[in-house]
C-alpha cells in the first residue's frame, strides 16, 4: 500500500497516536515514536517501533514526522524549539485545532524550512487503517502527492483539500457540528416516541430512512446556496410550511413533557429569516441566519 522505504516518526501516543503508529508498523515502515510518558510506547516497541528519548531524536530519525497531540500549544511545546532540525523534513500535523492555528503553524514551519501538511482525522482510533476512514489534508500538493501512499495507510478516505492549511479544521468542526445536530435531533425524537411506548430500536429504521431523505434536501439546498443569487426556490416546501410543522413539534414536546429547547431554537431561526422576507423560499434561506453580516 505504500513505499516501505519511507521512515515515519509519530510524536504523541495517546489512543490516536498509538493507532497511527501501529498502522505504519503493520505496513512494514521503520517507525520511531516519542511520548512524554514513555510507557505508552511499550506495546509499539514490542511490535518493532523504536522509542526516541526526545522529540529531536524522533525528528532526526525519519523523513516523515506525524504530530498528534492534544492541542496546538502542545505541538509548539514539543517541536517549537527544534528550529533548523526540521529543515527538509515533512511535518504532518494531525492535532485538533482551529483553522487560524493551522495557518499560523504552517507559516512557522515554512520559516524553519519544513514541508508542512495540516490534517484532520474523521474517525476514532479503532477505525485507523480502514478503507472507509476519512482523513483530510491541506498544504502544498507536491508534498501531499509525495506522501499520499503512506498517508493512505491511515485511511482509504485520505483526501486532499487544497493549499489552505486551515481547510481541514473547517471541515472537521463543520462535520462534527452536523453529527451532534443529527444525534441531538435523533435523541429528541426518541424521547418523544418513548412517551407512546416505542423503543428506540423500533424507531431506529425510520430514523435511518428519514436521514436518507434529508440527503436529497441538502443536495438541493447546497446548489441553491452556491448559486449565490439568494432566490432559494422552494422545490420541496416553503419556509413558512416548515415553520408550521415545527410549531407542531414544539407543541407536542411541551404536551408530552419533553424538552423544547432544541425545536424552539429552530423555530426562532425560521421566524427571523421569514421576517427578512423569505417566507416563500426554501429552507436553504436559513443559511443567512448563520452567516456574518458581511458574508
Amino acid at each position: 500500500m505504500g513505499d516501505n522505504h519511507t521512515s515515519v516518526s509519530v510524536l504523541g501516543l495517546g489512543l490516536m497516536g498509538q493507532a497511527l503508529a501501529a498502522a505504519f508498523l503493520k505496513a512494514g515502515h521503520a517507525t520511531t515514536v516519542w511520548n512524554r510518558s514513555a510507557d505508552k510506547a511499550d506495546g509499539l516497541v514490542k511490535d518493532g517501533a523504536v522509542l526516541a528519548a526526545k522529540p529531536a531524536d524522533a525528528v532526526a530519525a525519519s523523513d516523515l514526522v506525524i504530530v498528534c497531540v492534544s492541542t496546538y500549544d502542545v505541538v509548539h511545546d514539543v517541536i517549537g524549539s527544534l528550529g533548523d532540525a526540521l529543515r527538509g523534513k515533512t511535518v504532518v500535523n494531525l492535532t485538533t485545532g482551529s483553522s487560524e492555528q493551522a495557518r499560523q503553524t504552517a507559516e512557522w514551519a515554512q520559516k524553519h524550512g519544513a514541508k508542512y501538511l495540516d490534517g484532520a482525522i474523521m474517525i476514532t482510533p479503532p477505525g485507523i487503517g480502514a478503507e472507509t476512514s476519512v482523513l483530510f489534508y491541506a498544504g502544498d500538493q507536491a508534498v501531499f502527492d509525495a506522501h499520499e501512499p503512506v498517508l493512505k495507510l491511515l485511511g482509504g478516505g485520505t483526501t486532499y483539500l487544497g493549499t489552505d492549511h486551515g481547510k481541514p479544521a473547517l471541515f472537521d468542526v463543520s462535520l462534527l457540528g452536523l453529527m451532534w445536530g443529527a444525534l441531538n435531533s435523533f435523541l429528541h425524537g426518541v424521547a418523544i416516541v418513548e412517551t407512546g411506548g416505542v423503543k428506540a430500536q423500533e424507531f431506529l429504521p425510520w430514523a435511518h430512512m428519514w436521514l436518507d431523505a434529508i440527503k436529497m434536501f441538502t443536495a438541493d439546498y447546497a446548489a441553491q446556496i452556491d448559486a449565490g443569487d439568494e432566490k432559494f426556490p422552494a422545490n420541496d416546501a416553503t419556509l413558512e410550511t416548515h415553520l408550521g410543522a415545527l410549531k407542531h413539534l414544539v407543541e407536542e414536546s411541551e404536551a408530552l413533557g419533553v424538552d423544547t429547547e432544541l425545536p424552539k431554537y429552530s423555530e426562532a431561526l425560521m421566524e427571523g429569516i421569514i421576517a427578512q422576507g423569505h417566507a416563500k423560499n426554501s429552507y436553504a434561506s436559513v443559511v443567512k441566519a448563520y452567516r456574518r453580516p458581511n458574508q
